[in-house]
């Protein structure tokens, strides 16, 4: 079970295991914080990546104990929202990082109107009247869906026709509730008030938009430091000159003389002293957390030996290692992905595939996990359009694979 870096390990190792680790900690995966709020975790911890999933229920699960009723409640009290922010993707932020988010995210809906107004002759003008138009029907607390704005608006909503449906757009709708969005003037609400589903309302809302790419390099390697100027830019979606302008007047250094890390001041002096537990931690998140995501480099959360095991349900050929991104979700131990998991509907239970000898924690944490997933969320999906019946032969094998594992831990 030791994966601390031991006197004996080569250099490299040693050092893997304790950016690992460090990491790990400043994710707040090395303990939970119980008794923070959801606003305070993603504050410190970052954005939480949204598509419809239970990711921000299990990541805010993992590291503050938080259960979906508070979570709920928090972005009912806009504490936290889900909103269009970095590379104009969804993310679940707190109310401290609205202004930057949406900031962060304009540059999309902008660019979707420039290649609607290239490919599909729309006109601005036309799409700001829709503006103007949807803003005079929407109020603060009522909110409507897309098809009662379209109702309400009448005909300053056009149809894109054919030409349109193949670029992905029926008519100029979404390309004005875009633009609103990042401008601040309405948000999208889920109509059951749950962060894992995707069916949205629209209210009004005034909410400032503000800061640059230097704010959200600040920010960035404060959750992910240390970290590249490539990892940076996957995160952001800024061009390499912009990205490399905003990390250079961040005040950012080396890790270590001649390292592309990256990291504050500050926490390069924490990160000299710091030393890796030597107790397992364990933690059971969605292959989408934070920990993972906000830098979207695989291998450095993975020991080689694991880089290369092939993936239960995977592309023939294809190595743990070779991915992108986790195709399950995820187990961490001190920043190393040590298992995969699923939850099984049908059966009301979590699936287990452990890369190590399962012991009394790891147990524990998975029937935490489990009852979490059963009795507060109900299913654990990846993302918006993931199933139980789509994920019925990952489930299965994981659950083949775990078989032949040390302990035999699946569910």
């Amino acid at each position: 079970m030791e994966q601390h870096p031991h006197p004996d390990d080569p250099p490299e190792a040693a050092e893997a295991a304790k950016l690992r680790a460090w990491w790990s900690h400043r994710q707040w995966l090395d303990r939970p914080r119980t008794g923070a709020s959801a606003a305070e975790v993603l504050a410190a911890t970052g954005w939480a990546r949204s598509v419809g999933g239970a990711a921000p229920y299990l990541g805010l699960f993992a590291r503050a104990g938080l259960g979906r009723a508070a979570v709920d409640a928090a972005a009912a009290r806009l504490e936290v929202h889900e909103l269009p922010s970095a590379r104009g993707c969804t993310y679940v932020l707190p109310a401290a990082d609205f202004a930057l988010g949406l900031a962060a995210g304009a540059a999309a809906p902008a660019g979707e109107l420039a290649a609607a107004q290239k490919h599909l002759g729309v006109g601005r003008d036309e799409v700001e009247q829709l503006c103007l138009a949807v803003e005079r029907v929407l109020s603060e607390d009522r909110p409507l869906d897309p098809a009662a704005i379209r109702e309400a608006v009448g005909d300053a909503v056009r149809p894109l026709g054919e030409p349109g449906r193949r670029r992905g757009l029926t008519t100029t709708l979404p390309l004005a509730l875009g633009l609103l969005q990042s401008r601040g003037r309405i948000r999208r609400v889920p109509v059951n008030g749950r962060l894992d589903q995707q069916r949205y309302g629209y209210v009004g809302w005034d909410q400032p938009v503000a800061g640059d790419a230097v704010d959200l390099a600040r920010r960035y390697f404060s959750w992910a430091g240390p970290a590249t100027l490539r990892h940076f830019r996957w995160f952001s979606g800024f061009t390499a000159a912009t990205a490399r302008r905003a990390v250079a007047e961040a005040g950012l250094v080396p890790l270590r003389p001649g390292s592309e890390l990256l990291v504050p001041p500050a926490l390069a002096e924490e990160y000299a002293g710091f030393e890796v537990p030597d107790e397992p931690h364990y933690t059971l998140l969605a292959g989408i957390d934070g920990i993972h995501l906000l830098h979207r480099d695989l291998p450095r959360l993975l020991d080689p030996a694991d880089a290369a095991r092939p993936l239960p349900a995977g592309r023939a050929g294809r190595a743990f290692g070779t991915e992108a991104d986790p195709q399950t979700h995820v187990v961490l131990d001190r920043g190393r992905i040590v298992g995969l998991w699923e939850y099984d509907t049908q059966r009301a239970e979590l699936v287990l595939l452990p890369f190590v000898p399962p012991d009394d924690a790891l147990r524990r944490a998975a029937a935490r996990t489990e009852a979490f997933v059963r009795d507060e969320l109900g299913d654990a999906r990846g993302f918006g359009l993931d199933s139980p019946r789509s994920r019925a032969p990952k489930i299965a094998a994981l659950r083949e694979a775990a078989a032949g594992a040390p302990g035999r831990a699946a569910g």
